[in-house]
């Protein structure tokens, strides 16, 4: 289980429609599995299929996050034409077990935000939970 802002929530969503038709991507963090702040980052691929974070975008999103006293918890991407659910390329890419991995699909017109854990190529479905942003 990961919670999630619905500020936050909100911000990734308005990313994904924001970058059609291409993916959006980012980082999300917060502490204690709860998700306050998002990063969003360049697709440097400006690619409706795949995309690749700017490393540069990265490194700074990490060293804020840590200045913060926050902990990268999860990443996220869109898929503006299939499903939420990983992609071959994105089990592949899943580095680290110990993140979360949210897909954000806007197929026909609709939104479904999924999240995962993968590890070793195991893909495991991860219940969201949005929480009210409180004053």
């Amino acid at each position: 289980m990961i919670a999630i802002k619905q500020s936050v929530f909100d911000q990734i969503v308005a990313h994904a429609h924001h970058e059609l038709p291409n993916e959006a991507c980012g980082y999300l963090a917060g502490n204690k599995e709860v998700i306050t702040h998002s990063y969003q980052l360049t697709n440097i691929d400006h690619s409706p299929e795949h995309f690749s974070f700017d490393p540069a975008e990265q490194f700074q999103t990490v060293r804020d996050a840590r200045s913060k006293g926050l902990q990268i918890l999860a990443n996220y991407h869109s898929h503006p034409e299939t499903p939420a659910r990983p992609s071959v390329e994105d089990i592949r890419l899943a580095y680290d077990p110990e993140i979360s991995y949210l897909i954000i699909s806007l197929a026909n017109n609709l939104v479904d935000v999924k999240s995962f854990k993968i590890k070793d190529s195991i893909i495991e479905n991860e219940e969201i939970v949005i929480q009210p942003d409180r004053s």
